[in-house]
């Protein structure tokens, strides 16, 4: 299981490292393309697909310091750092995709000429890496590597947009499609940011898991037949895949391992468990 666990962390690791560099790499391209074509935008655009990279790279270092050990610094280990990542590369998506939206309404008012034929070269390399960033950081194991998935998602769809939009513009000259398909597709952006910032905001505020349920934890640790009680149940998650629980049980004998065994096939990898005999009464306020 330990293993099984280690290879997602390390298969999200590569997949986000693969993300920058082709990020990276085409915001250099793009750069070229855009002094090369005399475009502003294109290198406005070069200038912010820089800043992607470095927010990719940033998860990924976020990513890779989350699959430390615990310390005597941080007891439950750095898991949250993945939640870190996942929670500024969200906010950086929502910002751009607002950011898209604006300048988008203003070019509906003030339309500006498309460079056609460079930006429909251009758009095509754009869609083509962007695609293969987004294909390797489509089945994420973390939100981070989510994040990251959204992000390219939005790189994507915005070169698709401008493919579509130039060659449409080339031909009918009507200027306002490739601000209004902008629109559209940075709204359902937003709408799938704003979940996954949901998710981690859960995970920051320590709501039970969606896939736990703390009556379904009772009822299987009550099928033991030396369990008489359980109460001061506590279930959270780290970086929305590890699952923690700890719980006070009511018994006469040692049914921790079993309770451990029950609750690992539930979804719950780490449980801390009191036990407390019949005779006694427990002294925490939530179990009055």
């Amino acid at each position: 299981m330990h293993e099984h666990h280690h290879e997602h962390h390390y298969k999200t690791e590569k997949n986000i490292l693969i993300a920058f560099f082709l990020n990276i790499g085409f915001s250099i391209f793009e750069l070229i393309g855009g002094i090369f074509t005399s475009s502003v935008s294109i290198i406005s655009d070069a200038i912010h697909d820089a800043g992607d990279a470095l927010s990719i790279g940033l998860s990924f270092f976020l990513e890779r310091k989350s699959n430390q050990d615990c310390d005597e610094v941080y007891t439950f280990g750095y898991r949250r750092y993945s939640t870190l990542g996942a929670l500024i590369t969200t906010s950086i998506l929502l910002v751009g995709a607002t950011l898209v939206i604006y300048n988008s309404i203003l070019r509906l008012f003030n339309p500006v000429e498309l460079k056609y034929d460079g930006m429909i070269v251009i758009a095509i390399f754009g869609v083509i890496v962007n695609f293969l960033a987004a294909y390797f950081t489509r089945e994420g194991h973390s939100l981070n590597q989510h994040a990251v998935n959204l992000h390219m998602l939005e790189d994507v769809l915005g070169w698709v947009v401008v493919l579509i939009g130039s060659i449409i513009i080339k031909f009918t000259n009507i200027y306002y499609i490739d601000s209004i398909m902008s629109i559209g597709i940075s709204i359902f952006l937003i709408i799938e940011a704003v979940k996954n910032m949901k998710e981690i905001l859960n995970l920051i505020l320590e709501k039970v898991p969606s896939n736990i349920s703390i009556n379904d934890v009772k009822k299987c640790v009550l099928e033991i037949k030396e369990v008489k009680d359980i109460h001061h149940v506590h279930i959270w998650s780290l970086d929305g895949n590890k699952n923690y629980a700890t719980m006070h049980v009511v018994s006469n004998d040692n049914v921790k391992e079993e309770i451990r065994s029950k609750l690992k096939v539930i979804g719950i990898d780490n449980v801390t468990i009191e036990l407390e005999n019949t005779k006694e009464k427990c002294l925490h306020k939530e179990c009055h």
